[in-house]
């Protein structure tokens, strides 16, 4: 008989059954809030290994963690990158393995990452325009990612959904666009509020707006707000009769955003990160180095919630140790 995993839960009794692991800093888009100058690295970096990622994957669903989003970076970049999703998905008690991309390479490999065990895929559109999307991203490859979500679909994924950052005065008016799109697709889109990063601050200060513009245009045109669905992330859902799919509003600087928090964050060189823009970072990769490490590994990750703060500190400007979103997987 199994026994019950640890439960992880911090000072303010939130639990954290979600990791979001990144597999690797690099990205093949230059997006334009993230890394407009495109991926820069002094040195080669060294990410996890795979015998690295499964000890650690092990632990954490040892402690109760259920659910695994694979990051970056461009998570798709690893030439390892199914062997991941194999051994994530194959580990006792996690239940639900997921991606973030931006789709350069769903089309190719969708039904091989499916069969893997990949059940949950988000993918980064940040418009629908084709010049637009080039813009942002520096890449003319719009048709090609929507030719990978339709892919996707096809092969029966659990979950579809299509992220996108909310830029003023870029894609702020798109919103009906997005609703046309998903009106006969069972996909969520989801806008997410501009972040403040430790390299961004100019672009921020120009392109931030509140997610409240796209919740008052919900509302007005009769879009209903859902109930907030068990080990679910931040986003608040919004269905409406005539439309198959939904959208999510993510907004970091609003009122009580952390009370509901359920993850946590792994870089890709193996630093556990309490909070997106925590001012710390916990090494766990000597720990990661043998089998017999198990314990002392789990140790370190629960004395490490300890120190887990109730919030962010997003809206008095302090962003932590994140240099941009590829750092830590966002």
């Amino acid at each position: 008989m199994n026994k019950e995993p640890i439960k992880l839960v911090d000072n303010f009794d939130r639990t954290f059954p979600y990791l979001r692991l990144s597999v690797t800093d690099v990205c093949n888009f230059r997006c334009e809030y993230c890394l407009p100058d495109g991926y820069q690295c002094a040195e080669k970096p060294k990410f996890l290994t795979l015998m690295e990622i499964k000890r650690l994957v092990t632990a954490f669903a040892e402690l109760g963690v259920w659910k695994i989003r694979l990051t970056g970076g461009e998570p798709s970049l690893r030439r390892d990158f199914t062997e991941i999703i194999d051994l994530i998905a194959k580990t006792d008690g996690i239940k639900n393995t997921a991606l973030t991309t931006n789709g350069y390479r769903l089309k190719t490999d969708a039904q091989k990452w499916f069969d893997a065990g990949m059940r949950n895929i988000n993918v980064s559109i940040d418009s629908l325009n084709k010049e637009v999307f080039h813009k942002i991203t520096g890449h003319n490859k719009l048709e090609t990612v929507l030719e990978g979500v339709e892919k996707s679909l096809q092969i029966g994924y659990d979950s579809v959904k299509i992220n996108v950052v909310l830029l003023k005065d870029i894609n702020d008016n798109a919103l009906t666009d997005y609703i046309n799109y998903i009106k006969d697709r069972p996909i969520t889109v989801r806008f997410i509020e501009l972040m403040q990063t430790g390299d961004n601050l100019y672009y921020f200060k120009r392109r931030h707006l509140s997610a409240d513009i796209i919740r008052t245009k919900l509302l007005a045109q009769g879009w209903i707000e859902n109930i907030r669905s068990h080990g679910a992330g931040p986003a608040i859902n919004y269905t409406h009769p005539d439309i198959m799919g939904s959208i999510g509003l993510i907004a970091p600087y609003s009122k009580d955003f952390c009370q509901n928090c359920n993850r946590l964050r792994l870089t890709a060189v193996g630093d556990l990160r309490l909070c997106l823009f925590g001012d710390f970072g916990v090494p766990l990769r000597d720990l990661l180095q043998n089998d017999d490490q198990k314990e002392a590994l789990k140790r370190r990750i629960m004395k490490q919630l300890d120190y887990k703060k109730s919030s962010h500190f997003l809206i008095e400007g302090e962003t932590g140790l994140i240099p941009n979103l590829s750092a830590t997987g966002g």
